[in-house]
């Protein structure tokens, strides 16, 4: 296993602290027009709400490897079965969410593997604004929603 520098707290100058020292990732999985979501467990930042699999970026790693790699470990998914579409920025100067934009194979079964997932669940883009959703994915749904909309 390749060397994990990525862990730690970044104050940013928007006000809030983000998890992972050269960034985070995540990644939205869709299958139709559903998305893996995951229940985060109470103990973890921002704890009982909903987002995508996702974590702290490694320096070595392209963005999209650290998508994998987080969604591997929190879902156990095989990442053969998924293909990667585009990325979407979340740029805050001194730190950055991209949020990993790919599709599911039929085959694709996600798994929660540790103990910061409660539940993982295919959601309907329709029913995902009723949710409670993590702040960041909060921000960033508008945004991925409207290229979903206009690519698949």
């Amino acid at each position: 296993m390749a060397h994990r520098d990525g862990d730690g707290w970044v104050q940013c100058h928007c006000g809030n602290k983000h998890w992972g020292l050269h960034g985070a990732a995540g990644l939205l999985l869709l299958r139709e027009r559903t998305l893996l979501l995951q229940h985060r467990a109470p103990w973890v930042h921002n704890g009982d709400t909903w987002g995508i699999p996702g974590g702290a970026r490694d320096s070595h790693e392209t963005v999209i490897e650290a998508a994998l790699r987080e969604a591997v470990e929190e879902t156990g998914i095989d990442p053969e079965l998924v293909t990667i579409h585009r990325t979407v920025h979340d740029d805050h100067g001194l730190w950055r969410y991209d949020t990993v934009i790919a599709t599911a194979s039929p085959n694709l079964i996600p798994h929660e593997m540790n103990d910061e997932s409660q539940e993982l669940l295919w959601v309907e883009w329709e029913n995902v604004d009723s949710m409670n959703l993590h702040p960041s994915f909060a921000k960033t749904w508008p945004t991925v929603r409207k290229i979903l909309e206009l690519d698949f």
